[in-house]
C-alpha cells in the first residue's frame, strides 16, 4: 500500500509540472507531498510491525496509517481533477508524462461528454432551470478504480495528436 501511494505521488507530480494554473500546480505539489510523507511513514510502520511481537496497539497504528493514506491520495486526484481542468501543457513525445496526460485528458473528455449530456438531456422546472439528476459526473478516482490489476498503475492511454496542448485552458 506504501509503495502504491508513492505511484499517487508521482502522478501528482507530473500533472502539477504540466499544469497551466499556477494555484493548482501549487496544491497538487502539496497534496502529493503530504501522501509522500504519509506513504513513507506507513512503509516505516509496517516494517517495525513485521519484527516485533503482534500487537493490538501496532495493527491499529498500521491501519489508522493507511486510512491516512488513502485520505491523502484522494486529496491527489481531487487536485489533479482541478488541475486538469485548467489545462496541461504538452509533455516530451513517448515519455511517462505523455502517457499520464493522455489519461487526464480521456477523464476530461469523459466529464465534458457528462456535463454536455447532463445540460442537453435534462429536465426543466417551472422557471426553465435544469433539475438535478442523481447521476455522478466521471471523476479521477473512478478511472484509476476501474484499471484492470494487470496494468498495476501504468495503463496505456491514447496518445495525443503532435503539436497540440493537451486540454486547453478554457473550455
Amino acid at each position: 500500500i506504501a509503495s502504491d501511494g508513492q505511484v499517487f505521488v508521482k502522478f501528482g507530480r507530473i500533472v502539477a509540472k504540466h499544469c497551466l494554473d499556477k494555484r493548482c500546480s501549487a496544491e497538487l505539489l502539496c497534496a502529493a507531498e503530504q501522501t509522500h510523507t504519509i506513504s513513507s511513514q506507513l512503509g516505516i510502520v509496517a516494517r517495525v510491525k513485521a519484527v516485533t511481537a503482534e500487537s493490538k496497539s501496532s495493527s491499529e497504528l498500521l491501519v489508522s496509517n493507511a486510512q491516512n493514506l488513502i485520505q491523502a491520495v484522494l486529496h491527489v486526484l481531487k487536485a489533479a481533477e482541478a488541475a486538469c481542468i485548467k489545462g496541461l501543457q504538452q509533455p516530451p513525445p513517448d515519455s511517462e508524462e505523455e502517457e499520464v496526460a493522455a489519461f487526464c485528458m480521456q477523464w476530461r473528455k469523459h466529464l465534458l461528454w457528462h456535463r454536455a449530456k447532463e445540460y442537453l438531456n435534462s429536465d426543466r422546472d417551472e422557471l426553465g432551470l435544469r433539475k438535478t439528476q442523481a447521476r455522478a459526473e466521471p471523476t479521477l478516482t473512478a478511472m484509476v478504480q476501474e484499471e484492470s490489476p494487470q496494468t498495476k498503475n501504468t495503463p496505456k492511454h491514447p496518445k495525443p495528436i503532435k503539436g497540440h496542448r493537451i486540454m486547453d485552458s478554457h473550455l
